[in-house]
């Protein structure tokens, strides 16, 4: 069937498709009638994004993120955001609505409360904005009055909903924080305590300093050592020199006393020989330069013997001294060694120290900051708008529904028209006869008394 054929059957049963349309309407006017009226009341919210918080003052996250609006419309539309709403308004306590409830439940199943948090999550409605942070609440129900208390009651659940989900954790951390913190402050004494008794046993009090001193020490006995060591080098040298040979050691022969000794001796002598060629060895005169000569040569020897003495305790003294001072290195060296140990250990505790401290002031600081959260009662949302009792009712629409209800008679007519014709097919056109039979048509017979433009024509035309 093509479009000519379906147009000549809605002409010739156009009176289906009238009292289809006309049935359909009628109907949907009288249900209209019949459904209860239904008003509407929307709220509409605003979520905030302050980007630092007003309390503690530490920048929030962005949260205009992705998935958050939608976050945020499952939980107004929650229980525990229905049940603080059945709560606020006092539903459950109601004698009609516990009529109600005992009518619908007969006291089985669910609670008061939540069957009432059941009905209105059934009634809410939550529309998000296009690309901005607003929702609109809407709620329906028989009594407008109730309706618009009901979604401004939403919105402040939410509100405070809000709220609680924001304190709730905080204070659960702000009691967390606290244990923390006396143990933190236990562990900081503690450290503290450590840090004092080692600085008393071991006499430290600013390590870096003794541990430089002691090493500067260190380094004047580590000199005064090499300078002994030379020293002693080069007086064991000249004690050898004045043992071997006492006469040729340079300390005995720059000797001042020796020096006046040899020059009264050299002068003793010539004095002598000179006696000898005058005198006999018996003459008084030669034998009292004779004794002369004997006692001076006597105290040469004598002070050559105490100079070259005196060189050999030199290089014994100075091999002591250089013994000494290698000693005093070795223990200072040992002392040293024990500072930088001292200094470890006591830098380990004072780390120790300084940690605890940090830990513990930053746990104070973190408890004070959580304290303030708890305590805030400041939520990012604020109402845009709050819904007053609707004037007329969102539904049901009877110029909508009668609008709609022609539509859908002409296609209940149309599809009514199609379905007979599909049952009893009939000939409405020469052209429909011709397809049909697949014969050529010989003639038209126009209805009698109906004029048309074929009147003059023969009856009969002949079709080639």
């Amino acid at each position: 069937m093509n479009l000519t054929q379906l147009f000549l059957a809605l002409r010739a049963r156009y009176k289906i498709v009238l009292l289809t349309l006309a049935v359909t309407v009628v109907a949907t006017v009288v249900v209209s009638l019949l459904l209860p009226k239904t008003y509407k009341a929307s709220t509409s919210i605003v979520l905030n994004n302050k980007g630092v918080d007003s309390v503690t003052g530490v920048s929030l996250p962005a949260q205009m993120l992705p998935g958050y609006i939608a976050t945020q419309s499952d939980i107004i539309h929650s229980k525990s955001v229905a049940l603080k709403v059945v709560d606020n308004l006092h539903l459950a306590e109601l004698p009609a609505v516990q009529q109600q409830y005992r009518d619908a439940t007969d006291g089985k199943g669910t609670d008061l409360r939540n069957w009432l948090a059941d009905l209105l999550l059934n009634k809410l409605d939550i529309e998000p904005a296009r690309e901005s942070s607003v929702l609109t609440i809407s709620f329906k129900g028989a009594d407008p009055a109730f309706v618009a208390a009901v979604a401004n009651e939403f919105a402040n659940a939410y509100i405070q909903f809000s709220v609680q989900l924001k304190t709730d954790p905080a204070q659960q951390a702000s009691g967390f924080i606290n244990t923390q913190i006396k143990l933190l402050r236990d562990q900081y004494e503690t450290a503290q305590s450590r840090m004092s008794k080692y600085q008393k046993d071991n006499d430290i009090f600013n390590a870096d300093n003794r541990v430089d001193v002691e090493t500067n020490r260190l380094n004047e006995l580590s000199s005064q050592l090499v300078a002994a060591q030379s020293q002693a080098m080069d007086a064991q040298s000249r004690s050898r020199q004045a043992a071997g040979n006492a006469g040729t050691s340079p300390d005995v022969q720059n000797n001042a006393l020796i020096q006046n000794l040899k020059a009264s001796l050299a002068v003793a002598e010539a004095k002598l020989a000179d006696t000898s060629q005058r005198l006999a060895p018996n003459h008084p005169q030669y034998i009292s330069a004779k004794s002369e000569v004997d006692k001076l040569r006597s105290n040469l020897n004598e002070q050559i013997a105490i100079a070259s003495s005196s060189v050999t305790t030199g290089g014994q003294i100075a091999v002591q001294r250089e013994n000494e001072l290698r000693s005093a290195l070795a223990a200072q060296k040992q002392k040293v060694m024990a500072l930088n140990t001292a200094r470890d250990e006591f830098t380990v505790l004072a780390n120790e120290v300084e940690n605890a401290r940090r830990a513990y002031e930053l746990a104070t600081q973190r408890y004070n900051q959580t304290s303030l959260e708890s305590k805030s009662n400041q939520a990012d949302i604020a109402v845009l708008s709050l819904a007053t009792p609707a004037g007329a009712p969102s539904s049901p629409r009877l110029l909508l529904n009668v609008a709609l209800s022609i539509i859908v008679g002409l296609i209940l007519g149309a599809g009514a028209v199609l379905l007979m014709e599909l049952l009893d097919q009939r000939v409405r056109s020469a052209a429909h006869l011709a397809e049909t039979f697949g014969l050529p048509l010989l003639g038209v017979i126009e209805p009698a008394g109906k004029p048309t433009r074929r009147a003059k024509k023969p009856l009969l035309t002949a079709q080639t």
